[in-house]
């Protein structure tokens, strides 16, 4: 029978008073384990538990909470294999991703110790030409915000929730944690990592809950702040609901790749095809939209529906997959009817096929009409659009016309065209010479306009997480 797991509020597990839901493997269809989800009334006890030891946890040495944090980094390398085995199985993400994902996090979770040592005053400079200055000094301090609600996705079940729990508890703040419903085993075991960690009771506080309970959480006066990544639709839904609370929204995209010039085909290939399709295209920062010079276009057609047709999809728990299922049977049909829908209007299909229930191949697509949804929205599958361009400026509106402006990449050596792009392109963050799906988790990471705003990356959150009290001394 597989484990049933119950809300961690306060250090402990309560019995979920709103009913039991089972987690499958995306792959086998398989129960990988079951969670009881809370009501209402579990939702306002954590958040008082929350409440109660902020006051506590705010005033704990930065060199205890750096511990924790250090000492939870360590606990996650020991138990490496148990992790990335875990995020396979509840979200069908390729093992070798999943190894990946969990090398993040115990990264992630070493900078935040560091990090955790280093929020001390800061300097206001150049005071002296202030005609009332006074002699005076300025200095400034972001101070812990309290209870900060976080709600995270499917797609990286360890490494997106260590991107709220971390900076959280470095900055000295509490936190009440929604999981993706389809991935909230992964929280469950970095809870009790935590634990062992010697993270104080009720600082994290793991409370799965449908999303009526989780609406009532954000908009609960007691909760401080709201850290959401997800889809678009929810996140800015969320937000209008709590107009004067601190949010920051991660909403992913429709991410692009200009190709301005090719100095070696088949690394290139490579690092395209791994970029457009591994986890099945379920990342939100991987390349869906691929904007090539007019004068490489057709090489590149033909070397990319070649090389999208070699791609392994298999078994994800396989060494060498790249693509296993997507998440479910209903967002694979979703993005196989923007496919249709593409092609009824105009769209030549190279490659790609629907293998029910959640399987998509590696699909390339050109002659897509700007007005079709799979031009317009996150795929977030395994389907990669080429688009012809003659001018650097061209490829640029383009992309500037999306609603999303999340990461973006471009392959270029000349340093003209490398500035034009970082200059005028809308979106928050430019890779050169490498996928939009490169991030370093220290990094400051987020988007504009539909894709969000604010910025993850530890020290970027923390700050997030902060509020400035400035002291002015004579």
């Amino acid at each position: 029978m597989s484990k049933i797991h119950h809300p961690i509020i306060n250090g402990k597990e309560v019995e979920g008073a709103a009913g039991l839901h089972e987690v499958r493997n995306p792959y086998s269809g398989t129960v990988v384990g079951s969670v009881s989800y809370s009501d209402l009334m579990q939702m306002k006890s954590a958040i008082e538990s929350a409440e109660k030891v902020f006051h506590f946890f705010r005033d704990e040495p930065p060199a205890r909470r750096s511990r924790i944090l250090q000492n939870t980094s360590d606990l996650i390398k020991e138990r490496k294999e148990e992790f990335a085995e875990l995020i396979t199985s509840e979200s069908g993400k390729p093992i070798t991703y999943s190894r990946i994902e969990v090398d993040r996090a115990i990264f992630t979770f070493s900078a935040a110790a560091k990090a955790a040592l280093h929020a001390n005053d800061d300097i206001i400079p150049d005071l002296l030409g202030a005609p009332n200055a006074g002699g005076r000094s300025v200095t400034y301090r972001y101070f812990p915000i309290e209870v900060i609600a976080a709600i995270t996705p499917f797609n990286f079940p360890l490494n997106l929730v260590v991107h709220k729990v971390a900076p959280a508890i470095a900055s000295g703040n509490t936190i009440i944690l929604k999981p993706a419903p389809q991935t909230p085993l992964t929280s469950f075991l970095l809870s009790e990592i935590l634990q062992e960690a010697g993270l104080t009771d009720g600082v994290l506080n793991v409370v799965p809950c449908e999303n009526d309970v989780a609406e009532a959480m954000v908009t609960d006066e007691r909760i401080k702040m709201l850290s959401f990544t997800g889809s678009a639709p929810v996140g800015w839904k969320l937000k209008s609901l709590v107009p004067k609370k601190k949010v920051t929204l991660e909403l992913g995209g429709n991410g692009s790749i200009i190709v301005d010039e090719v100095t070696d085909w088949d690394s290139l290939i490579k690092q395209l095809t791994i970029g457009a399709y591994y986890y099945a295209g379920q990342v939100c920062i991987s390349l869906q939209n691929l904007y090539v010079r007019r004068s490489l276009y057709d090489e590149m057609l033909d070397r990319m529906v070649r090389a999208s047709k070699l791609v392994s999809v298999d078994d994800p728990m396989k060494d060498d997959t790249l693509v296993g299922p997507m998440i479910s049977e209903a967002a694979t049909k979703k993005v196989q009817g923007w496919i249709d829908e593409a092609v009824a209007a105009g769209a030549t299909k190279h490659c790609g096929n629907y293998k029910p229930p959640n399987f998509l191949t590696p699909t390339v697509l050109t002659d897509v009409p700007e007005s079709a949804s799979i031009f317009k929205e996150e795929a977030f599958s395994p389907v990669l659009l080429l688009i012809p361009y003659d001018d650097i400026s061209e490829a640029i509106g383009k992309i500037n016309s999306s609603r999303y402006g999340l990461q973006a990449a471009l392959f270029s050596n000349d340093s003209k065209v490398i500035e034009q792009v970082y200059e005028e392109l809308e979106v928050g963050g430019l890779i050169i010479n490498d996928t939009n799906s490169f991030r370093i988790d220290t990094m400051p990471y987020g988007g504009v306009k539909d894709s969000g705003f604010g910025r993850e990356g530890i020290e970027f959150a923390m700050r997030e997480m902060g509020e400035i009290k400035v002291v002015v001394r004579q």
